[in-house]
């Protein structure tokens, strides 16, 4: 490569972290408040993750029939060995021209040991939405979550570095389950409006509920059912949140506070779920932004752990 071509792709390089940075800002509303704590290197390195993450859950989210969704996510699986074969000399770098995402990922892949390997985890996962996989235990929904949010973790760690990677990666897992707990009651009502349901079968069954819909879009089981069921769910995502959270004291400073940002603010919007369930029964549930905020600060302060 000449020195000129050298300092073009530098020049794409730059422009694909920037690429996803967007990304980052326009689509993670509660992912950002965290990685803009980290230091520049990691936060475009962590951009990058999020940027491919994010591409794969809006092929399992999006319009198109099934079987389009399945090849796209297909698709990703084969780009994301273009990555790969480009990290071990066996392709041109030149293959990830007009990639950005894949661009930057190929860049951070290459100053940080993050195990792409964990992407193709979260695909199969994608595929089980687009399948309308069902979930009869708490185990078979566990499975789910490590793979949809306990790899962003491991992927994470990669940039992170951290005390015993053994021990940090199932503490990762852990958070990461969590998170997507959370995100399963805050998306309760939206989730089953398009026909899928997270909540065990199990569960159910126990709480005496169906999370079937009037046509009006409202649940038909009792609220005082529907609650109880919302509650013992919250319960069970502090657990997980307990146990993951004995990660911090195995990240650096920062990371500590990236990680303990995020899992933060998931963690007030779950308390939130618990205290009124209604809430997440009838809409979407957020945080206002200047919570979050606080929350980032306070994370960065080392007080919220």
């Amino acid at each position: 490569m000449t020195v000129s071509e050298a300092c073009e792709r530098s020049e794409q390089v730059v422009e694909a972290y920037r690429h996803c940075e967007r990304v980052v800002r326009d689509e993670a509303r509660n992912f950002s408040y965290g990685i803009r704590l980290m230091p520049a290197p990691k936060r475009r390195a962590m951009s990058a993750i999020y940027a491919f993450a994010r591409g794969i859950d809006d092929i399992g989210d999006g319009p198109e029939p099934a079987c389009v969704r399945l090849d796209l996510l297909d698709r990703s699986r084969r780009r994301l060995l273009t990555v790969q074969d480009v990290l071990r000399g066996r392709a041109d770098v030149r293959t990830l021209e007009g990639h950005p995402v894949l661009t930057a990922l190929a860049d951070a892949a290459a100053r940080y040991p993050i195990p792409l390997d964990a992407f193709d985890e979260l695909i199969d996962g994608c595929e089980n939405d687009v399948r309308g996989a069902d979930y009869d235990t708490f185990d078979d929904l566990l499975r789910y979550c490590q793979r949809v949010a306990g790899t962003v973790g491991r992927l994470s760690l990669g940039v992170f570095g951290s005390d015993g990677r053994q021990r940090a990666e199932g503490l990762a897992d852990s958070l990461g389950v969590a998170l997507q707990l959370t995100n399963i009651l805050r998306d309760l009502r939206e989730d089953r409006l398009t026909g899928r349901i997270y909540i065990p079968k199990e569960d159910l069954v126990r709480f005496g509920c169906t999370l079937e819909l009037d046509e009006a879009g409202t649940f038909t089981d009792p609220p005082w059912r529907l609650n109880e069921l919302v509650v013992f769910q919250a319960e069970r995502a502090r657990a997980w949140y307990a146990e993951g959270l004995r990660l911090l004291p195995l990240l650096d400073r920062r990371s500590a506070a990236c990680t303990a940002a995020m899992a933060g603010i998931y963690r007030r919007l779950l308390e939130t779920i618990a205290e009124r369930p209604a809430i997440a029964l009838n809409g979407r549930v957020s945080l206002p932004t200047w919570q979050k905020a606080v929350v980032a600060a306070r994370a960065l302060s080392g007080v919220e752990r």
